[in-house]
């Protein structure tokens, strides 16, 4: 996990209403609607802390159709496990500074000037 990674788990879980949004989705997927009256939040204020999470890797949103043909949008939750460690931050830094010298690498293979 790469330090940007490792920031944006820790900021989708840095925030009471998206810890929220977790609990009622380890009982299951829920449809978008649901989960507004649910946590008593506005559909945009909702959509908003699920993109988060989703860009976090710990929930994803699927688009169903119902009978009459309407587009349904149901959010769940993700397995996920996260210890955060000194290891961890140190971790995150040698794999962006390996990914830069790869960078590198690639560009001066190219001739572009880095």
């Amino acid at each position: 996990m790469a330090a940007d990674e490792l920031l944006a788990l820790l900021a989708a879980m840095g925030h009471t209403q998206r810890l929220r949004i977790i609990r009622e989705l380890a009982s299951g997927r829920v449809h978008v609607s649901e989960l507004a009256r649910r946590l008593g939040l506005s559909r945009p204020l909702l959509y908003m802390h699920l993109q988060r999470l989703e860009a976090a890797g710990l929930v994803v949103g699927l688009l169903e159709l119902s009978p009459g043909g309407k587009a349904l949008k149901y959010f769940e939750l993700q397995p996920f496990d996260v210890h955060v460690t000194v290891n961890t931050v140190l971790e995150a830094f040698r794999e962006d500074e390996a990914r830069a010298v790869t960078a590198v690498d690639a560009a001066e293979e190219k001739g572009t000037p880095t």
